[in-house]
């Protein structure tokens, strides 16, 4: 005869020894980032956003069942955010005026409800509390191709001081985030890593003015293949020659031999050609090459 199903009795004290289990286990991991933590010592770098990435998509990828994986990714965030904070101070400055609280909520849902958050009115403002190290990392809007002011161009220089472009907000869906549907880009003053699946953020200053068909094929012709434009031209009263952010679907590094290529394809004409950051392509977001 077959054994009778276990009772609804039966069923929740494995439910108890599992949770035991799951609290064993978190226990145990803060041990582990706590003896981490001073491994690491003095780099100390507590904020690593290609690690957390790479973790994730692990994660997903071995995912089986009706449990949802953007569960999972949230519990993670969770954790993450609350292990790191065991190495060090850690906050986080989101760009969220009255009429945008939905970036508070993507940058809540990413960091966790135990890392302190604060609020400003621009992106600048969010840059610049990384910059003099109140936070550890800005949350700043998706650049826009009508923004009058875009924050991107203060990143443009290599002074080591400067905040980097990290990751992109959300990483696995948009949960409850209220209002409008924007994703967001985290700055540090980390350098980007690359994780397998990235793309790069390239910001591009110019002598004078070239056509972005130009510029897309010089950049594609040295092995960079082309995502998306932004471009600004009010850097003066009366105008002048834009600055470009060009974003790449791959990793680049200040050092890949694919930017003095670009740069010879187009002449000195290119005053700089700077990756300003980048981030782990999110969990679900469909690569797409968009036009020019």
């Amino acid at each position: 005869m077959s054994a009778s199903p276990p009772s609804l009795e039966e069923l929740r004290r494995e439910i108890d020894e599992i949770d035991d289990a799951i609290h064993d286990l978190l226990m145990r991991r803060a041990q582990v980032v706590e003896q981490i933590g001073i491994a690491k010592r003095p780099d100390n770098q507590i904020f690593r956003p290609g690690r957390e990435a790479i973790i994730l998509r692990r994660l997903a990828a071995r995912h089986t069942g009706a449990f949802p994986i953007a569960v999972v990714v949230r519990i993670w965030r969770e954790m993450i955010a609350a292990f790191s904070r065991l190495q060090g101070p850690y906050a986080i400055t989101v760009y969220a005026p009255e009429d945008k609280r939905g970036f508070w909520d993507i940058a809540r849902d990413h960091y966790g409800s135990v890392i302190p958050m604060t609020a400003v009115n621009t992106p600048a403002a969010a840059i610049r509390t990384v910059a003099d190290g109140t936070a550890t990392v800005g949350v700043v809007p998706m650049p826009e191709e009508d923004d009058h002011e875009p924050w991107w161009r203060h990143l443009m220089n290599e002074d080591v001081k400067t905040p980097r472009i990290v990751a992109r907000l959300p990483f696995c869906g948009r949960g409850n985030a209220r209002g409008e549907n924007h994703d967001a880009l985290a700055v540090a003053l980390i350098q980007h890593e690359g994780t397998g699946d990235d793309r790069t953020l390239l910001g591009v200053e110019l002598s004078e003015d070239v056509s972005r068909g130009r510029l897309k094929d010089a950049l594609e012709a040295a092995g960079l293949t082309v995502v998306n434009f932004r471009s600004w031209t009010g850097r003066e009263a009366g105008g002048g020659p834009p600055l470009h952010l060009v974003e790449v679907a791959d990793y680049v590094a200040s050092t890949d031999p694919r930017l003095s290529a670009f740069k010879s394809k187009v002449g000195d004409i290119v005053l700089r050609a700077t990756p300003i950051g980048g981030y782990a392509m999110p969990l679900g977001l469909t690569p797409d090459v968009k036009k020019v």
